[in-house]
């Protein structure tokens, strides 16, 4: 297919590539509304400027490129509104759970987001793609630019790093 021309051709794209994207938005933002509309944001510039992809494998990497950069830039202006809310009213978050099965997920969820967020942003990115986005080397590697067996020595030390830092914190995630 040379051009995304038709709204049955671009609904087919959708259908396909939609889930994706929002598992890649969700794990960079934390915030399934703020996905969902970086997400449907990226695919009405794809359907409204009419742009033209050799394939639609093409036009799914051009949008994962278009989420992943929005989503950052969400999640970059999210983190300074919640550092200068914290300092104004000098709150932290706290949540309640009722059973301590569910508190101990939560801390888990919560201590593995941290330490990927630790992580640099290369290292941080291909396993997002890897693991949430379920995209295979070469097509991280069409993503982000990179060789796929750049992104290979990525991903083992980006899990390398993961573990080291969620094992200096003492959480299990087994």
């Amino acid at each position: 297919m040379s051009e995304i021309e038709s709204d049955k051709e671009f609904a087919r794209l959708y259908e396909t590539v939609f889930p994706m994207l929002m598992r890649v938005a969700y794990r960079i933002t934390g915030s399934e509304e703020a996905a969902e509309d970086l997400c449907q944001d990226a695919l009405f510039r794809l359907h409204e400027r009419r742009l033209s992809f050799p394939t639609n494998d093409d036009a799914k990497f051009w949008l994962i490129r278009v989420v992943k950069n929005a989503a950052l830039n969400y999640a970059k202006r999210k983190t300074r509104e919640k550092k200068a809310y914290q300092k104004a009213f000098h709150e932290g978050r706290e949540s309640e759970e009722s059973s301590e099965v569910s508190i101990m997920r939560a801390e888990t969820r919560i201590a593995v987001k941290a330490a990927l967020e630790k992580l640099p942003l290369n290292l941080r990115m291909v396993l997002i793609l890897k693991e949430y986005a379920d995209l295979n080397y070469k097509e991280i590697g069409r993503v982000l630019g990179i060789s796929e067996g750049n992104v290979k020595v990525r991903v083992f030390r980006a899990r390398e790093r993961l573990t080291n830092l969620l094992m200096k914190e003492d959480v299990d995630v087994s």
